[in-house]
């Protein structure tokens, strides 16, 4: 199986592991993520995977019904809820899993807006499960022990620099800042050209909460450099769609 798609199906068994230990009664419970409850939160990745795993097994079935909006919101919102909706959204998610992995990685998916490669669209699949898991374990204060596999995540929060502004209708204020983060394992990974002016730098774990939207800016301890550096982590959206304002500092934290 693809790395990528490996990590993919770890990001989901974390998070399935933690929604098998929640009752009926907690699934109704109100995330800090624009108020939704926990089963809003999966309904919304159900939906996604289920129109993934369209795409990657009828890709012409996908274009059609991506055509047809009553469809599109048939199958992007699951009116199921609780521990069976948890299994069917568990079902839908190993499948796309496993047929990510055993996909040419080169391979182009059909999707909202551009085709996607294999690869970044796995990668995509798991940005997302992250992100909203993370809601998921701030509403109940689980302790989350994150890996080195969130270096997919942080990937596309580099890779989307010039893409927060251009989704924006503005212009890139400058060359992408250096980034350096430390990896769970300790690990410290760069990317883009060195610079002791323009720079983010910290953990990976929280560069990816600020490119997610999941945290402001102001709740990491993440040092910012520069003009370029401070205006891009003020508005940073790795994730596709109309452009996205970041949570006001402390909305997003763990409840309690």
């Amino acid at each position: 199986m693809m790395q990528q798609a490996q990590d993919l199906l770890e990001e989901g068994k974390e998070l399935k592991s933690l929604l098998d230990t929640l009752s009926g009664d907690q699934l109704n419970n109100s995330t800090n993520f624009k108020n939704w409850t926990v089963n809003k939160v999966v309904q919304h990745l159900h939906g996604s995977d289920r129109m993934a795993v369209l795409s990657l097994k009828d890709p012409e079935g996908f274009k059609q019904t991506i055509k047809q909006p009553d469809r599109v919101r048939s199958n992007m919102n699951p009116e199921q809820a609780g521990t069976g909706l948890v299994q069917d959204w568990w079902q839908y998610f190993e499948e796309m899993a496993e047929l990510l992995g055993a996909s040419d990685p080169k391979r182009r998916l059909p999707w909202f807006g551009p085709d996607m490669g294999v690869m970044m669209f796995t990668t995509a699949r798991q940005m997302e499960t992250w992100a909203h898991g993370q809601e998921i374990f701030d509403l109940f204060e689980v302790p989350r022990i994150n890996s080195d596999r969130i270096r997919n995540i942080a990937v596309i929060g580099v890779k989307t620099y010039g893409w927060t502004f251009v989704n924006r209708g503005q212009q890139p204020p400058g060359p992408a800042p250096y980034v350096e983060l430390t990896a769970p394992s300790g690990e410290v990974w760069s990317f883009n050209e060195y610079s002791e002016e323009s720079f983010v730098e910290g953990s990976a774990v929280e560069f990816c909460h600020v490119v997610t939207q999941g945290r402001h800016i102001q709740d990491v301890n993440l040092t910012v450099s520069g003009d370029v550096a401070h205006q891009w982590m003020a508005i940073a959206q790795c994730f596709a769609g109309p452009p996205e304002n970041p949570p006001e500092p402390g909305s997003r934290l763990a409840k309690g």
